[in-house]
């Protein structure tokens, strides 16, 4: 894979380092297949032990990975030279609730106050369900799973709440059945499938509107959706707390990490 790449596509820290000096500026689903990506969610340390509470109430979706110390762009165990300011390949800041801006890097927003939390993601299975045989289209295609708002409520936590987001990948019955079995051993990137089939079921009218307006969402007529919780549930969740500040990674640019993705099989 990384002779398409200028820089070891499989390395994590020159992953970064590509990100960081803008030399890469892609998805990161096609980079460090093999390394834990994490959603990435900054919120003021006053609100920190409640959205802490809120991830543990709603661990599928929102899996902790990593925490930061607040005022503090790094979290060592994650990766030694990690600096969440410039190394993820997009950011989204909101203010009380609403998205203000979407940006390269966030140095000059980064204050005393903020804490740093790391969520699992569904990116780092897919690598896993590849080499287990199942065929992601949307990979084969150059696109990203698509996301939707779903009618699944979460459990609220301080200001935090809101319904679930998840993630869709378009598979053939028989992949479908595969990913289950593979996926449910990875609790830290969501774990088995929400839901398989019908999307009307969980809220979800229309799979050409995406969340975000991006991913793949036709299917073919042999193939059943498949949604995954999602950590973009984070993302409503800090729409309806109307924090000061909040800042999110931006659609599928997340955070790279070093954490091996075996390290974290649930066997």
């Amino acid at each position: 894979m990384s002779s398409a790449f200028d820089f070891d596509a499989d390395s994590p820290p020159a992953v970064r380092e590509a990100i960081r000096s803008r030399a890469y500026r892609g998805f990161t689903n096609v980079v460090a297949r093999r390394h834990v990506q994490g959603n990435l969610m900054i919120v003021p340390a006053a609100h920190a032990d409640d959205f802490a509470a809120y991830c543990a109430l709603n661990p599928q979706a929102l899996p902790v990975l990593g925490r930061s110390e607040p005022g503090s762009p790094h979290i060592p165990a994650l990766g030694a030279d990690l600096d969440l300011r410039t190394d993820v390949g997009g950011y989204m800041v909101f203010r009380d609730g609403e998205l203000s801006a979407t940006q390269r890097e966030i140095g000059a927003l980064w204050r005393d106050d903020l804490v740093a939390f790391v969520l699992g993601c569904s990116f780092s299975f897919e690598g896993v369900l590849q080499r287990h045989g199942v065929r992601l289209r949307h990979i084969d295609e150059g696109n990203v799973s698509a996301m939707y708002v779903t009618n699944i409520p979460t459990r609220p936590a301080g200001p935090f709440g809101g319904p679930l987001v998840v993630s869709m990948r378009a598979l053939r019955a028989a992949d479908a059945i595969r990913a289950i079995v593979v996926s449910q051993h990875y609790p830290m990137f969501h774990g088995q499938p929400i839901h398989l089939g019908t999307p009307s079921l969980i809220g979800i009218d229309d799979l050409s509107r995406s969340y975000g307006g991006h991913g793949l969402t036709r299917l073919h007529d042999d193939e059943l959706p498949v949604f995954w919780a999602c950590g973009a549930t984070a993302q409503l969740a800090a729409h309806q707390a109307r924090l000061p500040l909040c800042i999110t990674h931006y659609k599928a640019h997340m955070v790279v990490t070093d954490l091996p993705v075996d390290g974290l099989v649930d066997s």
